[in-house]
This record gives C-alpha cells, structure tokens and sequence, in this order.
C-alpha cells in the first residue's frame, strides 16, 4: 500500500490530501490546490472512491474537479449533493489493501471523521503532529462557530482508546507525516499529548 500527499508544494492554504493506492485507490480529502486531479491523474487512472474527513473548505475545495475527472464514488459524514454513501462511526472503509474502522471525531467539525486501521491513523483535524502550535502534538482549532474544546477533548479520549498499539503512521489534515520509530514517540503518545494539551483549555493561539 502507497499514500502520497497530492496537495505537497501547494502554493494557497489546503489540508494534506492523501492518495491511497492499492487494491482500492482512495483519495482523503480533496484539498483546495488547484489541478490536484492532475497530479492523481499522474499517479493513477482509476479512483475507487473519496472519503472526507470533514467538509471544511480547506478539505473540499477541489472536490469537484477530482470527481468530475474521475469515475469515484464520495463517501462523508454529513449530508453532499454528490455523496454515495454515508460514514457513520463503526463503519469499515477499504483504503489499498487495509480496511479502516471509522471513528466519529467532532469538535473541530461536527461532522468529522477519522480513519483507522491496524497500522495506519488518517485523523485529518482533530490531531495533528505538527502546525505551528505544539511540534509533537496538536489538535485542531475549537474557536470559530460551530466548534468546541469540549467535545473535542472527547474525540481524542475516543480516538485513543480505538487506536491500536500496531499503528505507526499518522496522516493528518496538516502539518508533516508521523512515523514512529525505535526508541521514539508512538502514534498513540502523540494523541496522547494533544489531548493533555487541549484538556488544558487555554487558546491554542494567543489571538483566539
């Protein structure tokens, strides 16, 4: 199974859109770099299917362009005029040759999701491993309309709980690839200190 950041060197704000290729070609999330169905097209022809994580539109912009280029279905949480099918949390997602549990993760989104296999977490905003704020830890932001700390501080007790020991790569909506090694942080230490930083309830920026 190969995952290759399709929105890398993007000029404009987007998330991390991922491709995930195997024996089911998925995209997580779409971003908001113009052309990114070109760079897919560069690496693959046929897309099975898109999965959002939420439909923010850092992580949708582009979503159009991907499905009008491609033959694939969009499965998400909440409600889209091209949606196919519906995410609810305890679903499983085929993504390569690993199948993913889905995990309900508000609080950033009210309509965020995260995926999570035996080896691999694609959490989009709700925990990242760096963005400026904190460098080995962070969580989305919880302070525009429609969010909240409080029940993003529960998603991150949910996630950990349902992240295995074997997962080693964190793929999130921003910032850098996790990938534990010997001797250093695991994936679930890393939730971990996300959800000690967010239980703190102070600004994750001085400006919020």
């Amino acid at each position: 199974m190969e995952t290759f950041t399709v929105t890398e060197g993007a000029e404009q704000f987007t998330c991390n859109a991922y491709l995930v290729l195997g024996d089911r070609n998925v995209l997580v999330d779409a971003g908001a770099m113009p052309g990114v169905e070109d760079v897919i097209a560069e690496r693959t022809e046929e897309l099975d299917a898109v999965v959002l994580t939420h439909q923010h539109t850092d992580h949708v912009a582009e979503l159009d362009a991907v499905l009008d280029r491609f033959d694939a279905d969009l499965y998400a949480y909440a409600e889209h005029p091209r949606r196919d099918g519906a995410l609810e949390d305890g679903d499983e997602v085929a993504m390569g040759e690993e199948t993913f549990e889905v995990v309900y993760t508000p609080g950033h989104a009210s309509d965020h999701v995260s995926f999570v296999s035996g080896t691999r977490l694609f959490s989009g905003d709700v925990v990242v491993y760096n963005d400026g704020a904190f460098d080995d830890g962070s969580f989305g932001r919880t302070d525009m309309s429609g969010q909240s700390r409080e029940r993003l501080v529960q998603s991150l007790h949910a996630l950990l709980e349902r992240t295995p020991e074997s997962v080693e790569e964190l793929y999130a909506g921003h910032g850098d690839v996790f990938r534990a090694e010997l001797e250093g942080d695991s994936v679930r230490e890393v939730i971990r200190r996300a959800l000690t930083r967010a239980e703190r309830r102070e600004p994750k920026y001085p400006e919020e």
